[in-house]
């Protein structure tokens, strides 16, 4: 690389150092040398060249005005030629070099500027090559890597092992594919996602703590899978390393399009089971092999889970939400197949004792990979073996939709958990549930609003104690005559005769909808 510092470095240019200047100055990059004698070099000087000169301009120009003028074009620093009529470099130009932290040279009588464009010529030269030879040294260790399988930390292995950076690589949903030397929280790790939905992203992002990243995209131009990120900011890094980072992302281009090639494979896999499953007898002997293949134990116990987002509308599940759950069933060393639909996430897994907790760690996992939303699972009875999967699965499936309704309770639950009237009224959307209700209970809150009366109150209490009437009246603190002339009165406005069975059915149902709409 050309610097200050190189230049000094060849004997042959007799240069010696007048004013060092700021600190590190000397070994900045110097794009160019510049030879000039106007007094305001400013218009055809660029950025980071270094100003050659003999003087000529000291009897037009004063030096700390002829200084400033160079320090506003940006150079990087000044070599004063020495001549016949100058042999000593004037000291009102050394000053002001001083007080501004220019860098000033000097070069003696014997040797010509020409010198100087032929070394910097050369200085050049020789890091072109460097850099070439470096980029294809870099560009083999980097294909051995990925054809070793090292995947995506065997790439930032070849990096670290040429630059000490801090690196990782993360998609867009947030995962951290591999890492060297850098650790980002959950945090972080969202803020990278959030950079990389721009578009294009951009050359640096804030991952917060006090963190920024130089962003290296991965993929596709403007749509980047992934991103190689250098927690360093963009400014603090050198050319090489800047060249290093952008030739390693796109290596890792190829390493993601497998990883994403080999993801969508073992997807289509997966939804293809679970049609296996669901077909029955049809095909049911092909499910043990499609098992083994993705390590699970089809003569084992197997559970099935079925995860979405709760809520009414249609957002029951997000891309990445597979992937999450896998990597989830990974990190807990649990063999399962994993496949995603509209409706629901579903994970056919190896059970073993103890799993029953692992269904609300697993909807807490995925709901922090997707920033809190909240996450239900649907589960069933487990089964000794892969030819008794169709009733789980469906049962787990209609547990989730389940779950997906209501407002509260529980994160996770099986079917035999929800009761079949929760099941039925899950069956219907929340209008219909808030119509059924209001039909039957309406009559009841407007008496209880115009009368500031209990009968609602009442009926749930009732319901509640399986219709005691002695057992309702102790919890209610009333006289059992109270309680007879309140439900005499339900009677009368919702024509539903609570000592009869399927008049009690129709007043229970309606108050559980109520509650879950």
């Amino acid at each position: 690389m050309l610097t200050l510092e190189s230049l000094v470095a060849d004997p042959d240019l007799e240069l010696r150092v007048v004013v060092p200047g700021r600190d590190g100055a000397l070994a900045e990059q110097v794009l160019w040398v510049h030879n000039t004698e106007l007094p305001d070099p400013g218009p055809y000087v660029r950025e980071h060249e270094v100003v050659l000169t003999n003087g000529l301009w000291l009897d037009r120009t004063e030096p700390a005005e002829f200084v400033a003028r160079v320090i506003r074009a940006g150079a990087a620093g000044i070599i004063f030629g020495l001549r016949a009529e100058q042999r000593d470099t004037p000291a009102a130009l050394a000053e002001a070099c001083r007080e501004t932290g220019l860098p000033l040279l000097e070069i003696s009588v014997a040797v010509p500027f020409t010198a100087v464009t032929r070394a910097a010529a050369a200085i050049q030269a020789r890091g072109r090559q460097n850099a070439l030879m470096s980029l294809v040294r870099r560009g083999d260790e980097l294909t051995s890597a990925l054809s070793r399988g090292d995947g995506a930390s065997g790439v930032l292995a070849v990096l670290r092992g040429e630059h000490d950076l801090p690196l990782a690589v993360v998609d867009r949903m947030g995962r951290e594919l591999a890492s060297a030397g850098a650790e980002l929280d959950a945090g972080q790790l969202r803020a990278a996602a959030e950079a990389l939905a721009g578009h294009p992203p951009p050359l640096e992002a804030d991952l917060g703590a006090g963190t920024r990243a130089a962003l290296f995209p991965v993929g596709a131009i403007g749509d980047a899978d992934a991103a190689l990120l250098c927690l360093r900011s963009a400014a603090e890094l050198t050319q090489g390393e800047r060249d290093a980072l952008e030739q390693t992302a796109r290596y890792l281009s190829l390493e993601v399009a497998r990883h994403q090639a080999v993801q969508a494979i073992e997807m289509r896999f997966a939804v293809e089971l679970l049609d296996m499953v669901l077909s029955g007898a049809q095909r049911v002997a092909e499910v043990p092999g499609r098992l083994r293949a993705f390590g699970v134990d089809p003569d084992g116990p197997l559970a099935v889970f079925a995860l979405a987002f709760a809520g009414d509308d249609d957002s029951a599940t997000l891309p990445g939400m597979a992937e999450a759950v896998t990597d989830f069933l990974l990190a807990e060393g649990i063999p399962a197949v994993v496949a995603a639909g509209s409706r629901d996430v579903v994970a056919v897994l190896s059970w073993r004792a103890g799993a029953q907790s692992l269904a609300p760690r697993l909807a807490a996992a995925v709901s922090h990979r997707f920033g809190g939303a909240r996450v239900v699972v649907g589960l069933a009875d487990p089964v000794p073996g892969a030819t008794d999967l169709r009733t789980p699965l469906l049962r787990s499936r209609e547990a989730c939709r389940a779950l997906r309704g209501r407002r509260g309770g529980p994160v996770a639950a099986s079917f035999a958990e929800l009761g079949s009237y929760r099941l039925l009224l899950e069956s219907h959307d929340e209008q219909w549930r808030r119509t059924f209700a209001d039909a039957l209970l309406g009559p009841l809150r407007e008496h209880d609003g115009a009368r500031d009366g209990d009968l609602e109150t009442t009926l749930r209490a009732f319901l509640d104690h399986d219709g005691q009437w002695a057992a309702t009246a102790a919890a209610l603190y009333v006289h059992v005559n109270t309680l007879r002339n309140r439900l005499a009165k339900v009677t009368e406005l919702t024509g539903r005769d609570v000592g009869r069975t399927a008049d009690r059915v129709d007043l229970f149902l309606a108050l559980e909808a109520a509650q879950s709409g």
